[in-house]
């Protein structure tokens, strides 16, 4: 097996801010893997608060013995064989599980969904997310969105009502929320939960600090609608310590470590009777198919990573009415990939 790889800086069509932060770009690294004449790829988006950079992800690449590989892929052991090479780490584990997945379709000839289980039928409209802004920016952004059915807004800074209402004055499609562990206060974060039920907001992502375990199921209990730790979960193991605390869970790849183990999160939520939100970080469409491949096995998407940025390096995935069309193509089906693009 022959690995390469490069630096990619996807940059986004606008300022990206939720509570605590800003950003207009995010380093990635794109993998390909070359194995008995088939192709797969993956990718690692490592936004800064995870702490991985494309130097950390390279140094992580060199240490990997990649004959080690052989298809049929043996995935829990790859899984546990990348952990004990460094813990962490957890998108460039994620660009390898996707390159091996995409490759295992196509030596197979059948597309991931249909290994992990997954419906093309059941597919759940995906949502399109809109960051921090201005009340002419958030505009612009909802005109962004306009073949998307659902939107995600950020909160969890002072003035979470005035961008509410400012969304509310052009668009009446449901919302998800993300507060980004912005809110501090219970008894006030559960009056603006109710108000934003009113809204029109069908769930809220991590209302407190991750670690606030106490203050967070406080709220779930109390809460109109459903209430998903996401920085507070991002591997399998993490879901036992949380259960209880929340009615569900954020699953991402670049959290999870990829396809293998974010599958297997999903199915443990399920059997724990909790509702499971398949989401992204910035990416390009390879780590897209990835996550909307297992999409129809949760309740809710947030798979909108190409229709944030303006440099996707491949074909954006189909969309339709809202919701990502499943073609019956190997591996991830990724398309549009430049012959030239790893050799920069």
């Amino acid at each position: 097996m022959q690995a390469t790889y490069i630096p990619y800086q996807l940059e986004l069509k606008h300022p990206f801010a939720i509570a605590k932060f800003t950003r207009t770009s995010t380093p990635l690294l794109l993998l390909k893997l070359d194995y008995e004449g088939h192709t797969g790829y993956g990718e690692a988006s490592m936004v800064p608060y995870m702490g991985e950079s494309y130097e950390s992800a390279a140094r992580f690449l060199q240490q990997v013995d990649w004959s080690r590989f052989k298809a049929p892929f043996d995935f829990p052991a790859i899984i546990a064989y990348l952990d004990h090479l460094e813990s962490g780490n957890p998108a460039v584990k994620a660009a390898i599980d996707i390159a091996l997945n995409d490759l295992q379709g196509k030596l197979l000839d059948e597309p991931c969904y249909v290994r992990y289980g997954a419906d093309p039928a059941k597919m759940p409209v995906t949502s399109y997310t809109i960051g921090i802004d201005t009340p002419e920016v958030l505009r612009e952004k909802i005109a962004d969105a306009k073949d998307f059915k659902v939107l995600k807004i950020k909160l969890g800074r002072d003035n979470d009502r005035e961008l509410i209402n400012t969304i509310r004055s052009v668009t009446d499609l449901p919302l998800y929320i993300d507060a980004n562990q912005g809110w501090t206060d219970r008894k006030a974060a559960i009056d603006t939960i109710y108000w934003l039920h009113e809204q029109g907001a069908v769930l809220i992502e991590q209302p407190m600090d991750k670690n606030d375990l106490e203050g967070n199921a406080w709220i779930t209990g109390r809460s109109p609608i459903p209430i998903l730790a996401d920085e507070a979960v991002q591997r399998l193991e993490d879901i036992d310590r949380i259960k209880g605390a929340y009615h569900g869970i954020n699953v991402k790849l670049m959290k999870s470590g990829g396809m293998y183990e974010a599958h297997q999160m999903i199915m443990k939520a399920k059997s724990l009777d909790m509702k499971v939100l398949i989401g992204c970080m910035s990416e390009t469409s390879c780590a897209t198919l990835a996550g909307i491949a297992l999409a129809p096995l949760c309740n809710w998407a947030d798979l909108d990573g190409p229709w944030l940025t303006s440099n996707n390096p491949f074909k954006a995935p189909q969309l339709i009415a809202g919701r990502y069309k499943l073609d019956a193509l190997p591996g991830l089906g990724l398309e549009g990939v430049n012959a030239g693009l790893f050799d920069s």
